[in-house]
């Protein structure tokens, strides 16, 4: 049996580089697109071939797709704070298209499109569906409207015969979190006793191992121009935090913080960040925003359709700690 070549952008970061291990797993060759000085890390010790280029410019994307037979654009610009958009669109928007324009050109059998769960819409005190109705104008913040615009662009490809399947994910954690990303900064700062409170919102938690696996799934059972909700345990921040408590042995915090007490210490950390240090604040008006909406999916049409099945998150909870403290991100445990 022939052996396939999937190519995988973003393949050296956090949901990437377990797709990558996913399909080499598999049996299949793997290629990744990565930008130059990206850091390879995660990738160490792996056999796969690297391909420097940029979703901005097609030609570098055209380039990695040839020869593949499967592509698997998970690479994305995700950021919930920044002081210039328009590079985040270019990545998101642009290289969205891009990367579905030259697999479809080189004729490869399915293009798996990593959207997000953000990109969805949620009823009021609901649970969020494939179907649940959504616009541009309910985004919040510049990524969650890159993405939305993203996904629409491969919905519209695959009207037209691009073979593109399409992926939500919702909040993985795991090993590997190099960043680390949003979620895994929560993880950080309570194993640094850096989080006295939390404010209360839900999240739906899953094992970025079962992520990665969910998308194999999709490019081999998934229907063309399908979105299918790749998510797990639908926790309130409180319980997520308890559970990390328990795997941690350190203790949860107690204390809730108002919205609009948060929302002011975003404002105040954000002014800060634009005229003093550059850098991201400890907590953004974006992610504050986000929080005033419990983020919780269903992904039954995943299960019925792919045979997606994951796992308890406890695995993964203990997978992150472990994690964090090796790389010294994290304080050991006492």
């Amino acid at each position: 049996m022939t052996t396939k070549l999937a190519l995988v952008t973003g393949g050296n970061g956090f949901v990437g580089c377990h797709v990558v291990r996913a399909l080499i797993a598999r049996g299949d060759r793997v290629r990744v697109l990565a930008r130059e000085n990206a850091d390879l890390s995660a990738l160490v010790g792996l056999p796969v071939e690297i391909v420097r280029g940029d979703l901005r410019y097609f030609d570098s994307v055209d380039r990695a797709v040839n020869g593949c037979d499967e592509v698997y654009h998970v690479a994305a610009d995700y950021r919930l704070w920044l002081t210039d958009p328009a590079p985040m669109y270019e990545t998101n928007v642009g290289g969205t298209q891009h990367v579905i324009r030259a697999a479809a050109n080189a004729g490869v059998s399915r293009i798996v499109h990593t959207s997000t769960v953000g990109a969805l819409g949620i009823p009021h005190g609901g649970v969020g569906r494939e179907d649940t109705p959504s616009s541009l104008a309910e985004m919040t913040g510049h990524y969650k409207r890159s993405k939305y615009m993203a996904e629409q662009a491969a919905l519209e490809a695959a009207r037209t015969g691009a073979p593109v399947v399409i992926v939500n994910p919702s909040t993985p954690i795991g090993a590997l979190d190099l960043k680390p990303t949003p979620t895994g900064r929560i993880i950080v700062d309570f194993l640094n006793r850096r989080m006295p409170a939390y404010v209360e919102t839900g999240l739906n938690i899953v094992d970025v191992e079962d992520v990665a696996r969910g998308h194999l799934l999709a490019a081999e059972r998934g229907r063309i121009g399908e979105k299918y909700i790749l998510g797990g345990d639908n926790l309130t921040l409180r319980e997520f935090l308890e559970r990390l408590a328990m795997i941690s042995g350190l203790p949860a915090p107690k204390m809730r913080i108002p919205y609009a007490v948060a929302l002011g210490y975003a404002l105040g950390a954000e002014a800060f960040a634009r005229t003093v240090t550059r850098r991201a604040p400890r907590a953004s008006l974006t992610e504050v925003r986000m929080a005033r909406k419990r983020m919780f999916f269903d992904s039954s049409k995943a299960r019925a359709e792919l045979g997606y099945s994951p796992g308890p998150i406890e695995a993964a909870l203990a997978a992150a700690i472990e994690f964090f403290r090796s790389k010294g991100t994290a304080r050991s445990a006492a």
